[in-house]
C-alpha cells in the first residue's frame, strides 16, 4: 500500500497531512553532526553511501516524517559532466573551470559519479516502511547553469543572467545539457528506487518572464515530459523558488503534478488561483520555525486551513536552518499532526 505522502502527490485527499521538511536531513541534527565529525567533508558523505543512507534515515527515527529525501546535492549533476566540485569551509561550494571563462565542450563527462547516489537510494528504500515514500530530486537546468557558469553561488546570479543574453545559442546548450543527464539522472533514482522526484529551481525567481519562460519552464517541461514517457507513475514535484506570480503559468505548462511553494506566497492566492485539486507542497518560512513560539503555532495551522481544500503535503518555503532547535520542529509536528481535514 502506498502511504500517505504518495497518495497525496498522486492527487487523494485524506484527514491527515502528509509532512516532510526540506533539509530534513543535515545540520540541525546532532546525529549527523557526530557523523560527520567522524566521516569527514560533505562530499565525503555524499558518496559514502552507508553514510549517506543512515543521514536520509536520522530524521524519520527522530520524527517519523512521511517521506525520505534523498542526501546528496544538485551539484553533483555538473560534478557528473566533468566540473571539478569542492565544499570550502564557510564558502560554500565552488565548481570548475567556470563556463564564463571555459567552453561546455572542454568538460570530459564522468557519469560513474552517478552511481554511488543509486546506490543511496537503493540502501534507504530497503529500510522504509511501506507507507514511507522515498523521494528523490535534482536541480532544476537553470539553477544548475547558474553554478556551472559563476563557479559559485551569488546573490542575484547577475554573470549568468548576463550571459543568456549576450549568447543564447551557448547558454542554450549549456541549459539543453544539464537537462539531458538531469533526465538520466532522476531515470536511475527512480529505478533504484525512488518514488516520486523534485526538480529544486532555488535561483528561478531572478529571471524576468519572458526568461523565465525560456530557462525554468521549457526546460523543467522537458524532464518532466521525459519522465512521463519512462516512469509515468512518478510524481514529479516542481519548485521554482521566488516565481511569485509566474507560479501559475510554471503550474500549467510544466506538467510537473505537485507544485513545492515558497514562503513568500500566500497561501489563499495559492489556493485560489493555481490549478484546482493540484497537490501543493509548503510554505511554512524557515526563520518561523528558527524563531518558534505561539506565532508558529498560528502561521502553521494558517497554512493548514488555507490548503484544506486540495491534496497538501505540509513543509517549509526552503530548507530547514542549521540553528533549528529540535523542540521547534517537535512543536509544529504536533500541530500538523493535530490537525483535520
Amino acid at each position: 500500500m502506498p502511504g500517505l505522502l504518495l497518495d497525496t502527490l498522486h492527487g487523494k485527499q485524506s484527514d491527515r497531512r502528509p509532512v516532510w521538511l526540506m533539509r530534513q536531513a543535515g545540520r540541525y541534527l546532532p546525529e549527523y553532526r557526530a557523523l560527520r565529525a567522524e566521516k569527514g567533508g560533505f562530499l565525503a558523505l555524499v558518496y559514502d553511501s552507508e553514510a549517506a543512507a543512515e543521514i536520509t534515515l536520522q530524521p524519520l527515527r527522530r520524527f517519523g516524517f512521511d517521506g525520505a529525501i534523498l542526501f546528496s546535492d544538485i551539484l553533483i549533476v555538473p560534478y557528473a559532466m566533468g566540473q571539478d566540485l569542492a565544499f570550502l569551509a564557510g564558502e560554500g561550494p565552488r565548481l570548475s573551470p567556470r563556463l564564463i571563462d571555459a567552453a561546455l565542450s572542454s568538460l570530459t563527462a564522468v557519469p560513474e559519479r552517478l552511481t554511488p547516489i543509486y546506490e543511496t537510494v537503493r540502501r534507504v528504500r530497503a529500510a522504509l516502511t511501506p507507507e514511507q515514500t522515498m523521494l528523490g530530486f535534482a536541480g532544476s537546468p537553470w539553477t544548475v547553469a547558474t553554478y556551472m557558469t559563476a563557479g559559485e553561488g551569488s546573490r542575484d546570479q547577475h554573470e549568468t543572467r548576463a550571459m543568456a543574453y549576450r549568447d543564447r545559442e551557448g547558454f542554450a546548450a549549456i541549459i539543453e545539457a544539464i537537462t539531458a543527464v538531469t533526465i538520466a539522472y532522476l531515470r536511475g533514482q527512480i529505478d533504484a528506487g525512488a518514488e516520486a522526484v523534485q526538480l529544486f529551481d532555488s535561483w528561478a525567481g531572478s529571471l524576468a518572464p519572458a526568461e523565465f519562460e525560456r530557462w525554468v519552464i521549457a526546460p523543467n517541461a522537458a524532464i518532466v515530459s521525459a519522465l512521463a514517457e519512462s516512469h509515468p507513475q512518478t510524481p514529479v514535484i516542481g519548485f521554482p523558488k521566488g516565481a511569485g506570480e509566474k507560479l501559475v503559468a510554471y503550474a500549467r505548462e510544466t506538467g510537473v503534478g505537485a507544485l513545492g511553494i515558497d514562503e513568500t506566497i500566500d497561501p489563499l492566492w495559492a489556493h485560489a488561483n493555481l490549478p484546482e485539486a493540484m497537490p501543493v507542497q509548503g510554505n511554512l518560512d524557515p526563520l518561523l520555525l528558527l524563531a518558534g513560539g505561539e506565532t508558529l503555532d498560528t502561521q502553521a495551522q494558517r497554512i493548514l486551513d488555507a490548503f484544506a481544500g486540495r491534496p497538501h503535503i505540509f513543509n517549509l518555503g526552503h530548507g530547514i536552518g542549521k540553528e533549528t532547535p529540535i523542540a521547534h520542529v517537535e512543536r509544529l509536528l504536533s500541530t500538523v499532526r493535530g490537525a483535520r481535514g
